[in-house]
């Protein structure tokens, strides 16, 4: 009894070693988990935080305040009223003539040019667009916020180091003096730039914007998402209501999933092959770009449409079969829309997932610089990926800056879009 007893405690003694060893690893392996999740929450912390701190300020644009007399002389010295006429006149020289009776002292040639870079080249359109657009402003003399210099805007928002050399930065002492004497007498100010949002692709920094990208995307999202999720939803009720399972179908379901790996510049190359060269589609249309995503987004909606049509239970059949329901009106009445939440949630992500890329969007042309806004599907246009890769390969400050902004609203737009998803799925799917 004595020996059972000690082989007793023995065994008791080994299995609390164990169980404290097997405890500790469970903690250890919780830390790590809890680790990671923490490093990567940290991560995405720094990423967004940089972006935004980088890119929130190009919301805002540095305009000056100048009293411009649309002189007749300049603008139609003939009096014909001919919009032609109008539209050639020298509309810059009206805001240098403003800008220059602040200064009169300014009179050397080097120094008129100093201070005629203060203000944005796209001052005189501005100027233009006001006047053909009203006519009978000429000859007026109005109080007008114009857009200043990209180099003006960085020096108000704090990019630039005053402390530096005159030689070591672009804008000289002569000017900053200039721009501090103008913010004294308060013709300087930093307001919403609303041109960010309704204009093109520029040269110059302070007049680029988002407006041609953003409306080329909405195309290529619109024809996207009424090719693919019709087509998509088409191939999963197939498959899944009425395929044979033989060795066809098997084959057709691996390709479908080996077409959601594909990366996504090979469909690039395939509607450059395909769309372009083939079909003679214009290059930088939305309309190719669409069709592209397409493609790019079929395997990922049909993968999504199948897991819903599953997901809706046998019972729901064989009941509406019971009742004398065709087989038909038994999947497009009962199951397809108990199935929906699941296909609009996979769209959504296959929505957003196109709205990233850029690409095969490189690859079909859509990375020409676009001024003009598009009006179809046909005409050249850019996209809000592509834009961001244009705009950060630029070495000025000011676009570094939009550079972040942009990808701030394309972040936004994803944020929407993903949670346009959840939101579905928690308010229309169904518990079984």
């Amino acid at each position: 009894m004595g020996n059972l007893s000690q082989s007793r405690a023995q065994t008791l003694e080994k299995v609390r070693a164990s169980l404290a060893l097997r405890y500790r690893k469970e903690r250890r392996f919780r830390f790590y988990g809890a680790a990671s999740v923490v490093f990567g929450l940290l991560l995405v912390i720094l990423l967004f935080g940089s972006i935004f701190g980088n890119g929130y300020t190009a919301f805002w644009q540095t305009q000056m305040q100048l009293d411009i007399y649309f002189d007749p002389q300049i603008i139609d010295p003939d009096n014909t009223g001919d919009p032609k006429i109008i539209g050639r006149a020298n509309f810059a020289k009206l805001a240098r003539h403003s800008l220059a009776e602040l200064f009169p002292e300014v009179s050397g040639r080097r120094d008129r040019r100093s201070l005629n870079a203060l203000l944005s080249s796209g001052a005189g359109f501005q100027l233009r667009k006001m006047i053909l657009n009203d006519p009978e402003l000429i000859g007026e003399t109005l109080r007008l916020w114009l857009p200043a210099d990209d180099e003006v805007d960085m020096l108000v928002k704090g990019y630039v180091d005053r402390t530096l050399p005159q030689g070591s930065r672009r804008l000289k002492d002569r000017q900053i003096e200039w721009i501090d004497e103008l913010a004294a007498q308060g013709r300087i100010e930093r307001q919403f730039n609303t041109a960010f949002f309704t204009s093109g692709d520029s040269r110059e920094p302070e007049l680029a914007g988002i407006g041609s990208a953003a409306k080329g995307s909405l195309f290529m999202l619109l024809i996207t998402l009424s090719l693919s999720f019709p087509l998509g939803v088409a191939v999963a009720v197939y498959l899944e209501e009425f395929a044979p399972k033989n060795r066809w179908s098997n084959i057709i379901e691996v390709n479908i999933n080996n077409l959601a790996a594909v990366p996504s510049i090979v469909y690039g190359l395939l509607g450059l092959a395909v769309f372009i060269n083939f079909f003679g589609l214009p290059r930088s249309a939305p309309l190719v770009g669409g069709l592209v995503l397409t493609l790019m987004t079929l395997p990922t909606i049909i993968i999504a449409a199948r897991a819903s049509i599953k997901s809706v239970p046998p019972s729901v059949r064989e009941a509406a079969l019971s009742i004398g329901a065709s087989r038909m009106q038994t999947i497009f009445h009962h199951v397809v829309p108990l199935a929906m939440p699941g296909m609009l949630t996979g769209a959504i992500i296959g929505m957003a997932r196109a709205l990233g890329e850029s690409a095969p969007l490189l690859m079909i042309g859509m990375i020409a610089f676009i001024v003009e806004m598009p009006s179809t599907p046909m005409d050249p246009a850019t996209a809000l990926p592509v834009q961001v890769y244009l705009w950060a390969d630029s070495p000025e400050r000011a676009f570094a800056e939009r550079t972040s902004a942009a990808i701030i609203v394309l972040l936004v737009f994803l944020l929407v879009m993903n949670g346009a998803a959840i939101w579905l799925r928690k308010k229309f799917e169904r518990r079984w």
